[in-house]
């Protein structure tokens, strides 16, 4: 198995592309398919990335698996590396309710795999990292919203559904 580790602002590129590929395989079949495959957003959001990527005790966190037959990173230092999967959560504080009386939240929100990477337990290996980092920081509720295809990998790992009567406004 490979291993996983924390994103560095060094790989700010290849999650922005792995987030893409997830987006992408979420609407493939839908109307919306043409407004999400856009990437001219990925310019915009990089430099927040790699910010994010640079606060270590901050409230997000990039866990990633290297793409498997790169040259190791000591012989090449500076070149970018290659991922093969990724998962990407947040911590946030809502006010305690009973279950989760302190009120920290974590939430998951970019879990993809390359498609040609997939089926090698990227995904599983990844979130149980993150999984582990909302532990760490206290969190007392893990949310996501789950494709019907990655489903059972939640549900393997203790998620459950809920009735959520969850809106959006896009401002």
């Amino acid at each position: 198995m490979s291993v996983v580790r924390r994103a560095t602002p060094e790989d700010a590129e290849e999650l922005l592309r792995l987030r893409q590929v997830m987006i992408d395989s979420m609407f493939a079949n839908g109307s919306a398919a043409t407004v999400e495959s856009d990437t001219s957003w990925h310019a915009e959001s990089l430099a927040v990335v790699r910010t994010k990527l640079a606060e270590p005790d901050g409230n997000f966190a990039a866990f990633v698996i290297d793409r498997p037959g790169q040259p190791e990173r000591q012989e090449q230092p500076n070149q970018p590396r290659k991922l093969a999967a990724l998962v990407v959560g947040t911590l946030d504080y809502r006010i305690g309710r009973a279950g989760n009386p302190r009120g920290v939240v974590g939430q998951v929100f970019s879990v993809a795999t390359d498609p040609d990477q997939r089926r090698r337990g990227y995904a599983r290996a990844c979130m149980e990292v993150l999984l582990d980092w909302f532990r760490e920081r206290g969190a007392g509720s893990v949310d996501l919203n789950a494709s019907a295809e990655a489903e059972p990998l939640y549900a393997s790992l203790g998620f459950v559904r809920k009735p959520d009567p969850s809106m959006r406004l896009s401002l």
